[in-house]
């Protein structure tokens, strides 16, 4: 175990949906209307229900660097049923061609047209910035600011390049961990100025267990400085809108469209609060192991469907 991984807390489903509820004010409102909650052993079950898969990444298509049983052949299936898919992912760290290259390395046909990432809404949020803005990023290597902006520096252990950027950018938590994260708090502290977070997520599956993402440390720093972030991706609007422009006039009806994922507070929320139907998979992600209805009834957050697996 290196010196960040020390750092970060232990987390598990429980951790992560209490923290969740915890800054449940910051994330969309649930729409009025219960949705019910209906089981079904897999994604095949629904393809009468409707004509678009929005698929979530982790704990829908993988688990870490290995795909799920059996995801690859429902990707598939879906294609000779005419179905359309779109993945939508809160995984920032790659550019496009990476994405695709990732999912091609686990089996997966998808096409650049079809990954719709929280890092390509972000991209579309800086344009809104002066094109000389420096930018000051949680990355992971030198690899994940390919394409970002010509002016971004990563933020590591020099305090004074936290000081010198113009504007933050929570992309990757590959490498972040507290001792970077207590310099970020005190430079904004001293000096405010934006955030933007490219992945709202707080934790996502892995092969060992649940990885600490940027929307921890977002919220982390919300809580210890008072200060706003802006967040891009899941459960937020920004990301469906995105999904909604990549498919284009051809769009069919939001109810037509299924969020698939496998956490209740970005997948599930987004999904409903997008006016989408809701899928989430219970075996695989966050609740895997775990009765998953006592969330639900907790949370409020009530998904159209329940799947054990894709």
């Amino acid at each position: 175990m290196n010196d960040a991984t020390a750092l970060r807390p232990i987390v598990d489903a429980d951790w992560v949906f209490d923290r969740y509820e915890a800054v449940r004010g910051r994330l969309p409102d649930l729409p009025a209307g219960d949705a019910a909650a209906a089981e079904a052993p897999d994604l095949s079950a629904l393809f009468g229900a409707y004509d678009v898969f929005v698929l979530d990444g982790f704990g829908v298509l993988n688990v870490g660097e290995a795909p799920i049983a059996g995801a690859v052949e429902r990707i598939g299936q879906m294609r000779a049923a005419g179905k359309r898919v779109i993945v939508l992912t809160n995984a920032a760290t790659n550019p496009p061609a990476a994405s695709v290259e990732k999912y091609r390395r686990l089996g997966f046909d998808f096409t650049m047209d079809e990954i719709v990432s929280s890092r390509d809404v972000t991209m579309s949020a800086m344009a809104a910035f002066p094109r000389e803005t420096h930018w000051g990023v949680a990355a992971a290597g030198p690899a994940s600011l390919a394409g970002l902006a010509p002016n971004t520096t990563a933020l590591l252990a020099d305090s004074a390049a936290y000081d010198a950027a113009e504007a933050i950018i929570l992309l990757s938590g590959g490498e972040w961990d507290t001792a970077h994260q207590a310099r970020l708090v005190a430079s904004l502290r001293n000096n405010p100025r934006p955030v933007l977070v490219a992945n709202p997520d707080l934790v996502a599956p892995r092969e060992d267990g649940l990885s600490i993402e940027p929307g921890y440390w977002a919220h982390e720093l919300m809580d210890a400085t008072g200060l706003p972030a802006a967040f891009y991706g899941k459960p937020f609007g920004n990301a469906f809108d995105a999904v909604l422009d990549r498919l284009g006039p051809d769009a069919p009806p939001r109810a037509r469209m299924a969020m698939v994922g496998d956490t209740l507070h970005t997948d599930i929320l987004g999904g409903r609060a997008a006016g989408m139907g809701t899928i989430l998979v219970a075996r695989h992600g966050i609740f895997a192991g775990r009765e998953v209805a006592p969330y639900i009834e907790k949370s409020g957050i009530v998904p159209h469907h329940v799947v054990a697996t894709t």
